[in-house]
């Protein structure tokens, strides 16, 4: 019964996220950004249609893959983009950020579009939780209480709120994701912009 009337308390007294800007279903305190600009990561020259054309060919397509993945240190990446940097001209250097940048912002905006649907069902299971705490109470203040009902509806309610805990305790980790990918972007465009001419 504390927990219940704690986690009332806590969605009674405001949202229930720290969304920012105009988007309801935004459950993180970053600012929601669904595409990135490659002028935010890279200082190096702007891609023209030779080096989009080079971004594309197997060999820096198959690099670009490998660096982006997160799993890979980015010790282990900035050596294999000096690898590649021993032999390649500044328009292959920028080809492999542009491939690069196109691979970080398809991921990041798809998380983006899964934080969002982690969001509405957020909002969706504190609506549920607001019912099942008044259909709770109505079962409590009748004049002859059902208590297997109440029992029943209690033990769904703990439920409910175990998951929405949960869910809101991992999501400082979901909503730092894309800061991440972000980050390795940034950090893959400086190895790489290193060794422009």
């Amino acid at each position: 019964m504390i927990r219940i009337s704690i986690l009332l308390a806590l969605l009674a007294a405001g949202p229930v996220f720290a969304a920012t800007g105009s988007d309801p279903d935004w459950p993180c305190i970053q600012r929601k950004q669904p595409h990135l600009s490659l002028g935010q990561l890279w200082s190096g020259p702007v891609p023209d249609d030779q080096a989009m054309a080079l971004a594309n060919t197997p060999e820096i397509a198959r690099l670009a893959a490998r660096l982006e993945q997160r799993r890979l240190p980015l010790e282990e990446a900035t050596a294999l983009v000096d690898d590649f940097a021993t032999q390649a001209d500044d328009a292959r250097l920028t080809a492999l950020m542009q491939a690069i940048f196109a691979l970080i912002d398809r991921d990041r905006s798809a998380l983006i579009a899964g934080i969002s649907r982690y969001g509405r069902a957020q909002v969706a299971l504190a609506d549920q939780i607001k019912s099942r705490r008044s259909r709770f109470e109505e079962l409590q203040a009748a004049p002859t209480p059902d208590y297997d009902a109440i029992d029943t509806e209690e033990e769904a309610l703990d439920w409910d709120m175990r998951i929405f805990d949960a869910r809101q305790k991992s999501l400082t980790y979901v909503c730092e994701t894309p800061v991440i990918l972000e980050q390795r972007a940034f950090a893959l465009g400086r190895a790489i912009g290193a060794h422009l001419d």
